[in-house]
């Protein structure tokens, strides 16, 4: 695990509560970092992660925000800033593929149920983060994508590939917008993780396949995610901008 110190610092991370999300706010506290756990429905999860970090002697809060809706986010944004202090880390970690579906069966709700919660909550929450981090002249955006936005995911999952290649597009952009007022834009692509998301919409057997396409033989660990993250909230990242690490175990090399 990397070693440094990030006091002084607040943290939103979107979908806070569990998987890839509660690895890195616990790695964010541990380097000092205030953390926000920021939950929809997992609220039993998102107030253990506060407890095992307040355990440890750390600081953080869970705050409920639907972060697809613009009301509720700007509401988080004022409320993490009033209880933490303003934020100078937002990691855009919420995300799900929802449904499987093929695209001749899915019903427009569907399309929107999932490119809302993977691409509108990043917009919503990277907009109203901006004016908090301008002030500072200092923040980092760190966007966690999907290695489905470069090899268009598995069987149903269309648009939650599309979403994520959005999320990857919309990191580059938003990079080159903002880092002339010292924020910069990153993210971090996983691929196969073992987490509740491919313990709902991925069989044994398609797991089993797809190991078998890792040269590292295995699937990641929400912590080695979460150690990206901390790597792109660190000072030991200051010359990278619009860059998305790829966390795959070798599953997909450039």
């Amino acid at each position: 695990m990397l070693s440094v110190n990030l006091e002084n610092q607040v943290a939103i991370i979107t979908g806070g509560g569990t998987g890839i999300g509660r690895a890195i706010a616990i790695r964010l506290a541990e380097a000092g970092v205030k953390v926000a756990v920021n939950y929809n429905y997992s609220k039993d999860e998102a107030f253990q992660v506060v407890s095992a970090i307040t355990t440890n002697g750390g600081e953080a809060a869970a705050y409920q925000c639907d972060v697809t809706n613009e009301e509720q986010v700007i509401e988080m944004m004022n409320k993490v800033t009033e209880d933490l202090g303003p934020v100078s880390i937002l990691v855009n970690n919420a995300g799900s593929l929802v449904e499987r579906c093929k695209i001749e069966d899915m019903s427009e709700e569907l399309w929107e149920d999932t490119t809302n919660v993977n691409q509108k909550s990043v917009f919503l929450c990277s907009k109203h983060v901006i004016p908090i981090m301008k002030a500072q002249n200092y923040g980092r955006i760190i966007n966690i994508s999907s290695i489905a936005a470069r090899n268009g995911g598995g069987m149903g999952a269309v648009v939650y590939a599309a979403s994520k290649a959005a999320v990857s597009a919309f990191t580059k952009g938003l990079a080159k917008e903002l880092c002339e007022y010292g924020i910069l834009v990153n993210g971090v692509a996983p691929g196969t993780i073992t987490t509740r998301f491919h313990d709902r919409f991925t069989s044994n057997e398609a797991r089993a396949n797809i190991k078998k396409t890792i040269p590292l033989n295995r699937e990641g660990t929400p912590e080695e995610v979460a150690d990206a993250v901390l790597y792109l909230a660190s000072p030991l990242s200051t010359f990278l901008l619009g860059e998305m690490i790829e966390v795959n175990g070798g599953q997909l090399m450039d």
